[in-house]
């Protein structure tokens, strides 16, 4: 078992572009015209190469690449006892795009029955560790899963379940105990929660995706926090927990702005995560000062590189951006990474995976500059 920790000093958040014959063979497999076997053996030869690329540009941190699912958080939801989902009619309102991702309530009360499958995702990422590389997981938050369902449009088909918020959220947490019990003992020992919730509390408009007014959105916020802290602190000790803080990645698209100011004394001073991965792309996410709020225990993965553009970033800026938030956080407990995924969802952003590799390499490059070999 490596014993690698994450974050590295060059790092990324977990998604990447679906090769064409990916697609092409999940087109097929919904068609109908190949059967699951066929669909596995091609989601198994991709994500092999996946993992050999990552090696190959001398990254530390391997993932599937999220290639056996459809959104980088719902997959994860459609695996338990109780939740239902269809085809949207209408799908999420994105900056200029909808989102088509299949809309997604409670049908019964929740519980996960055997094996989550995402468990088995992750053994096979994992026979592929050595000296140098770590497998780590990433999963929709604890946060994420309970928006979904306490959103105002999802209110009434989660109340037909549960008598109350609270007995709804004990099963939450209960959940995802279990599927952390489960991913533990398949020996992962890298966990990413990924999170939009904090991202669309900076939104002007937050509050009432929360069905609250914005003066009562710090109660919501520790409400999204304490779930969170939950989990994490009920997960075993030499589980590194970190979290991935998304402001919507769809086809190059995005839900949320705002800078960081509205949730970093809830967020960024409270949740019990190691490490906050934080997209600072552009102007969307504001400045650094907020991040005067972490505390000293934990690091910072500045999400400085885009991946929802294909230019790349100038060198020198990435150098003067990553100064300027070391006036705040200790250029010791500082990392850089792509801002997001790459594919969030199986439509993937837009650019070419030759493009996408430009990134990481631009990634490393300059983390190599600032932070030396590693």
């Amino acid at each position: 078992m490596s014993n690698l920790k994450t974050p590295f000093r060059y790092d990324f958040v977990g998604s990447f572009l679906r090769p064409e014959r990916l697609k092409e063979a999940r087109r097929a497999f919904d068609n109908g015209d190949i059967g699951y076997d066929e669909l596995k053996k091609v989601e198994d030869e991709t994500i092999t190469e996946l993992v050999s690329k990552l090696k190959e540009l001398g990254y530390h941190v391997i993932t599937d690449g999220e290639f056996r699912r459809a959104t980088w958080y719902l997959d994860f939801m459609w695996a338990l006892d109780g939740v239902g989902h269809k085809p949207t009619k209408t799908g999420l309102p994105f900056h200029g795009e909808d989102a088509l991702v299949d809309d997604t309530y409670l049908v019964g009360k929740l519980k996960l029955s055997g094996e989550h499958p995402f468990v088995d995702h992750f053994r096979f990422v994992k026979q592929f560790e050595d000296e140098n590389t770590v497998a780590k997981q990433t999963i929709p938050s604890p946060a994420q899963f309970l928006a979904q369902f306490l959103f105002p449009f999802n209110l009434e088909s989660t109340f037909a379940q549960y008598e109350s918020e609270e007995a709804f959220i004990d099963d939450v947490v209960e959940v995802y105990n279990e599927f952390i019990r489960q991913l533990y003992d398949a020996g992962c020992r890298n966990l990413q929660l990924d999170d939009c919730t904090w991202g669309m509390f900076t939104n002007k408009s937050g509050s009432i995706l929360f069905g609250t007014t914005k003066e009562g959105t710090v109660e919501v916020q520790k409400k999204y926090k304490d779930v969170n802290n939950r989990v994490i602190d009920a997960a075993p000790d030499n589980l590194v927990v970190t979290t991935h803080v998304c402001r919507g990645n769809y086809h190059s698209t995005y839900i949320s702005s705002g800078p960081y100011d509205a949730v970093a004394d809830v967020l960024l001073g409270e949740e019990n995560v190691s490490a906050f991965f934080l997209e600072f792309d552009d102007e969307r996410s504001g400045g650094f000062e907020p991040l005067a709020k972490v505390p000293e225990d934990k690091k910072v993965v500045l999400g400085l590189v885009t991946t929802k553009r294909p230019e790349l970033e100038d060198k020198a800026v990435l150098h003067a951006r990553i100064k300027e938030a070391s006036k705040y956080v200790p250029l010791e407990r500082l990392y850089l990474s792509p801002q997001c995924g790459f594919a969030s969802c199986e439509i993937g952003n837009k650019l070419t995976e030759e493009e996408q590799w430009a990134k990481l390499r631009l990634v490393k490059e300059v983390a190599e500059e600032v932070w030396g070999q590693n």
